[in-house]
């Protein structure tokens, strides 16, 4: 028998943040079907804090995150090399500051980001080549922005993670890792941002942080007593 307050555990994952249906479905979504990227809730709550409305983003690697940043930011460039995946997403996602191409594996997957003359605020590196496109993002990042670079804990096996990060680190960014569960997955992994020193991004929201999913300080202060008095 579980107790009381473990079950309180369970609710609120299954509930705010709908992890079961995520897992189930396989779905990167929300409690309310909003898309979520594939990063770790921590980084994406992390994220959701900020104005990206007059923001540039580079995808290497199409997907749900596509979606979330289409409708943040004021353009989104995503890069898919698999064309069932290419035309899946062509016909479902229909946001008209999305531009997702398809540039196939190899040299010209990571020199995609080279075919405008834009600057990027965001690049994130989630789809193959991790450390080629992490040196093109370095080239190709905006003034004050930041790197994403998904699944970063495969560093401890993989030496394309080794030089991937090596490389952002290497350009004077700072790396902060978000550890954590993520959407659709049982297990935990890693998500990091690599930014710039004169990294300025505003807040949505009066204060950071703001509550997170499921938190205490987000209820009024008599459902908090009594959560408090009763789960904590």
């Amino acid at each position: 028998m579980y107790s009381e307050k473990f079950q309180k555990f369970i609710e609120i994952w299954d509930k705010e943040y709908a992890i079961s249906r995520s897992i189930d479905a396989k779905l990167c979504e929300d409690k309310d079907g909003n898309p979520l990227p594939w990063y770790t809730y921590p980084a994406i709550e992390y994220l959701s804090q900020f104005d990206y409305s007059g923001k540039k983003i580079f995808e290497y690697g199409c997907g749900y995150s596509s979606l979330f940043w289409a409708r943040r930011a004021e353009r989104v460039v995503s890069i898919e090399d698999n064309p069932a995946y290419f035309d899946k997403w062509s016909a479902n996602f229909k946001e008209p500051n999305l531009d997702i191409r398809w540039r196939d594996e190899g040299e010209i997957y990571e020199q995609a980001i080279f075919e405008d003359d834009d600057c990027y605020d965001v690049i994130v590196v989630d789809g193959k080549r991790r450390f080629q496109c992490a040196a093109a993002a370095v080239e190709k990042l905006a003034p004050g922005g930041m790197v994403i670079l998904d699944d970063s804990d495969r560093i401890n096996t993989s030496q394309e993670y080794v030089k991937a990060v090596a490389n952002l680190r290497s350009a004077d960014l700072i790396q902060v890792d978000f550890y954590g569960f993520c959407p659709m997955n049982s297990y935990t992994k890693t998500t990091s941002l690599f930014l710039r020193r004169d990294f300025n991004f505003k807040s949505l929201y009066k204060v950071q942080p703001v509550n997170g999913i499921g938190n205490l300080w987000s209820m009024g202060r008599r459902a908090r007593k009594d959560f408090f008095k009763k789960f904590a």
